[in-house]
């Protein structure tokens, strides 16, 4: 009879490997995001193995304990990923800027390049959005396989070029492509963004990081035509898309100092190559060296490259949490859009404003959103740390549901006054405020939902972020495209008035079916978390 392999170790450390061997044959991926696996603990425990020809020493590399300084979690300070999570958000705000600043520019561009009818002068806006669908599907996983520096550094260099190029562009054909590609590059911080705070923060920490975060993708399509309208006032419509430029590459610059690595797996990766050239140096045994986020060291990547560029469709095809808050998030953010390209029309046929003018109203937006966020990055943690408390110290992902269901009211609220004030020729400021209000549950709706899906997919928060935005980003590039047909057939009032009844029979259902089943969906998903 054959020695066995594990003669000459402590039972202890075979219980280990044998748990840990177990362990890994039940997964069919390896684990993708910041999970914590306890099984084997640390690059200090090694185990020998007995064969019949030679020994192996295998190493399973983690943290070294919770001051480990590499682990950005626990041992960064403050100042480190508050530096990091305001570049990711200048990163997400800057993008969302350049989509909406041509909207002001529109009729410019028309008579530039001859375009006479109005759904191709509003695709120019849309196509942008469009591409905001198509990235995340393979940025997303891209950040999950070579971690979120790379790709969001390369993403926006990609987006500052092709944005650059729309101010060149000498032809219909050219601005459209140029902008589609633009689109896609200036996508990746909304596919990976979300994560990176995912990894800085502990969930009773990172509602704030998150509330800040999730507002520069809205308040960025409300600063841009307020920037747009005057430059393309005072000088041609290609400063529109340079000076966006511009502010990419500044950006950039701080980019390339403040953004760190913040992947777990990516990092500690890295810390396992380390240990490999130390080991081939000293002449040791034969070594398996891996991460606790590794079945084996030599990773198929042909097959973990397909298995995540698919995951957010498995996402979206499996998990009823993506399925309805994506849907709903996608109307929402289809509103956002349908409201930006509306406000033109409204003041310049309504109430008679130059383009100028006009485009100072878009600050009613920003206003509701930022008033909004100040309250609500303070809520989501206290009463996320609040309900945790309540329940024996067990943090759930639906302790972030109370501060959405605000949102879900006041979004159809500010849709009936805006569309009927302006229907009414009511004075602007009615109107202004009903733009204020939907910003207000428009914020709210997008920082509770988006810290619920982070929460509650930790592992694969990038690609459910991914799915979520590609449905989001499709309703941004369909409702300006069907909004002037909508609103010259039934006009201001009974349009909004249809969109808050949509808003509010989908938005406040969803919510309480989420808040009072939330964790027996999450206990039957094979990728969410579990209690």
């Amino acid at each position: 009879m054959s020695r066995s392999p594990f003669a000459s170790l402590p039972e202890e450390t075979v219980q280990a490997i044998t748990e840990y061997s177990h362990q890994s044959l039940r997964s069919n991926s390896p684990i993708t995001a910041s999970e914590k696996v306890e099984s084997i603990n640390e690059t200090d425990v090694t185990a020998t193995l007995d064969s019949d020809t030679k020994d192996v020493e295998v190493v399973i590399v983690d943290w070294d304990g919770p001051n480990d300084p590499e682990n950005q979690e626990s041992h960064w300070p403050q100042r480190r990923k508050w530096a990091a999570a305001l570049t990711v958000s200048a990163f997400t705000f800057i993008s969302p800027v350049s989509s909406s600043m041509v909207a002001p520019a529109a009729s410019q561009i028309a008579d530039a390049f001859g375009i006479h009818e109005s759904f191709k002068t509003s695709l120019n806006v849309s196509i942008f959005v469009l591409a905001y669908a198509v990235g995340p599907l393979f940025l997303g996983p891209l950040c999950e396989i070579f971690g979120r520096v790379w790709v969001l550094r390369g993403s926006n260099i990609f987006f500052l070029a092709w944005n650059l190029g729309c101010g060149f562009a000498q032809s219909e054909g050219q601005l459209i492509a140029f902008r589609f590609l633009a689109g896609i590059g200036g996508s990746a911080p909304l596919a990976c963004g979300g994560a990176v705070l995912g990894d800085m923060w502990t969930p009773e920490e990172r509602g704030q990081a998150i509330a800040i975060y999730s507002l520069a993708p809205l308040l960025g399509p409300v600063i841009g035509p307020i920037a747009g309208a005057w430059i393309a006032e005072l000088s041609t419509w290609r400063w529109v898309f340079w000076s966006t430029s511009i502010a990419a590459g500044v950006i950039q610059i701080f980019g390339f100092f403040a953004l760190r690595e913040t992947f777990a797996p990516v990092l500690l990766e890295q810390k396992a190559k380390r240990i490999r050239l130390q080991k081939d140096v000293e002449n040791g045994p034969v070594q398996t060296v891996r991460t606790v986020h590794q079945t084996s060291e030599r990773r198929d990547y042909k097959d973990f490259i397909f298995r995540s560029l698919v995951r957010p469709f498995i996402l979206f095809a499996q998990e009823p949490i993506i399925q309805l808050l994506g849907l709903y998030l996608a109307f929402v953010y289809g509103v956002i859009y349908l409201v930006l390209t509306t406000i033109p029309g409204i003041y310049t046929n309504i109430y008679h404003e130059k383009v100028g003018i006009v485009g100072l109203h878009y600050a009613s937006l920003g206003i509701g959103l930022t008033i909004a966020t100040q309250i609500n990055a303070r809520l989501l943690d206290k009463v996320y740390v609040y309900l945790k408390n309540r329940n024996g110290g067990l943090g759930e992902p639906e302790f972030r549901l109370p501060c959405v269901m605000p949102g879900t009211l006041l979004l159809p609220i500010g849709l009936l006054i805006q569309g009927w004030a302006a229907q009414e020729h009511v004075h602007w400021i009615v109107t202004d405020i009903g733009f204020a209000i939907i910003g207000a549950g428009i914020i709210l709706t997008f920082q509770g939902m988006q810290t619920y899906i982070i929460d509650a997919f930790t592992n694969y928060a990038a690609s459910a972020l991914a799915a979520v935005s590609c449905l989001r980003s499709l309703a941004g590039f369909g409702f300006p495209l069907f909004a002037p047909a909508m609103y010259n057939a039934l006009g201001y009032g009974v349009g909004n008035t249809i969109l808050a009844a949509v808003a509010f029979v989908v938005g406040c259902p969803a919510i309480w079916v989420f808040w009072i089943w939330g964790e027996r969906i999450r206990a039957l998903s094979k990728h969410a978390k579990k209690k």
